[in-house]
């Protein structure tokens, strides 16, 4: 499987230069590594994009996360390798991710309460810009048709 077109990323290299900004911010926050990954597996996995689920795979288990948690992720509720506030971030990325699909508010005070208990403000901030750089990504690998393995960088 071939993608329609070179990633837009690298065809307007402004682009790329803005989203290594982003990740090297997201990077110095305070939010884990391994955080990051699980987060941006599940908004991937709800999206249905193959490049960047597979990419996220590889990085968690280059980080040392088992087996068993990565295969969890897709039903984080019910595996009990989740402690509460992985558990937040991936209600709370599921809640960002499936937008269309709300029929009440898309993050309720509840669940950002629950979120801001276990995250200080900088990790917050680099929670929301992981999630909504993954749904970006995952929607311009989706369109273009980016298979699954492909490594960027």
């Amino acid at each position: 499987m071939k993608a329609r077109m070179t990633n837009p990323a690298y065809v307007l290299p402004g682009a790329l230069k803005g989203i290594g900004t982003l990740f090297q911010a997201i990077g110095e926050s305070g939010l884990s590594q391994e955080m990051t990954e699980l987060v941006g597996l599940r908004a991937s996995q709800v999206n249905g994009c193959s490049a960047c689920v597979h990419g996220h795979v590889l990085n968690l288990r280059k980080a040392g996360v088992t087996e068993e948690r990565i295969a969890a992720v897709a039903a984080w509720r019910e595996a009990p390798c989740f402690g509460d506030a992985e558990r937040a971030a991936l209600q709370l990325t599921e809640s960002v991710t499936r937008l269309a699909d709300r029929s009440h508010e898309s993050v309720p005070d509840t669940l950002w309460d629950e979120v801001a208990d276990h995250f200080d403000e900088r990790e917050l901030a680099a929670l929301i810009l992981t999630i909504s750089v993954t749904n970006m990504f995952n929607r311009i690998n989706t369109t273009i048709k980016e298979p699954a393995g492909t490594t960027w960088g």
